[in-house]
């Protein structure tokens, strides 16, 4: 038990060692103390979702945090689209008539590769494609942006925690530099999120939804954030959000999203959350500045 007790000391104290709270990002950004702006799939509100010509959209506008989902197809290989099936945001209809409902776990890679994730948009994102994980890091890289990625629906793939990481540290996105300033891995899925806590203890990560007071003491064993939607805030919530201690030994961070509008994106801020996820970042960053 001893040794177990260290052991845990020991990880812990590493962790606070190599994260930092979203209040450096905002000082390093803007040099304010409002909180952070994160571009929602990109700056899905200017360009298609989850597209490189999103991330770079983003880049355009100033805004260094980028949200962004990962799935897996069926050949084991990771990329970036929100939905289950394709079919909302590529021509997967088109190309591929007979593969109803399209689903992103039947298809290779390579089909995948082929299909049309910008026409939707408009005509002048015609071509743009659904970018691999490791394509997207690496734009991120880049323009020096910042990621929160997100496990989209992990209990259709797994093993995609340990996959994740995997591909990351092969992109260099696991040494002091990023797991400090620069990723956050967050779910819907509690036991996803514990489990990237438990494989990678120096990862900050972040659980979608709104747990019960009463039940944040357990998220705060794994999460180092509370990330809810913005319509289900209040400031007593978010204060007893960052009453608790997560598991890098700061307060839990809260991160509110899908925030498009100014009004809303200052009423949010005077909650005093840490973040707003947004498709418009530029339109959310004007209004709390």
């Amino acid at each position: 038990m001893h040794v177990r007790a260290v052991a845990v000391t020991t990880t812990a104290l590493l962790g606070v060692a190599l994260t930092a709270p979203l209040s450096h990002a905002r000082a390093d950004e803007a040099g304010g103390d409002g909180p952070v702006v994160v571009a929602h799939r990109g700056a899905s509100g200017y360009a298609p979702e989850n597209t490189l010509a999103a991330v770079d959209r983003a880049a355009e506008l100033g805004i260094r945090w980028v949200e962004n989902d990962v799935q897996r197809t069926r050949d084991g290989e990771l990329v970036v689209v929100h939905d289950e099936s394709l079919a909302r945001t590529t021509d997967v209809e088109q190309v591929f008539p007979d593969r109803s409902p399209w689903k992103v776990k039947d298809f290779t890679a390579a089909e995948i590769a082929r299909l049309d994730a910008g026409s939707w948009f408009g005509p002048e994102y015609a071509g743009a494609r659904v970018p691999t994980l490791e394509q997207y890091v690496d734009r991120l890289e880049h323009n020096h942006q910042r990621l929160l990625l997100e496990l989209k629906s992990p209990g259709l793939y797994p093993g995609i925690e340990l996959q994740t990481l995997k591909v990351l540290a092969n992109e260099g996105w696991l040494d002091r530099q990023h797991v400090t300033r620069r990723l956050i891995v967050q779910s819907f899925d509690a036991d996803s999120i514990r489990t990237v806590h438990d494989l990678k203890p120096s990862v900050k990560t972040g659980f979608l939804g709104t747990p019960a007071v009463s039940e944040l003491p357990a998220y705060a064993e794994f999460a180092d954030q509370i990330n809810p939607s913005y319509s289900s805030l209040s400031m007593s919530y978010v204060s007893a959000v960052h009453a608790f201690t997560g598991p890098h030994g700061r307060p839990l961070e809260v991160l509110a999203w899908t925030v498009n509008d100014a009004a809303t994106a200052r009423l949010v801020a005077g909650y005093e959350v840490d973040g707003i996820i947004t498709n418009k970042p530029d339109v959310v960053r004007d209004a709390v500045d």
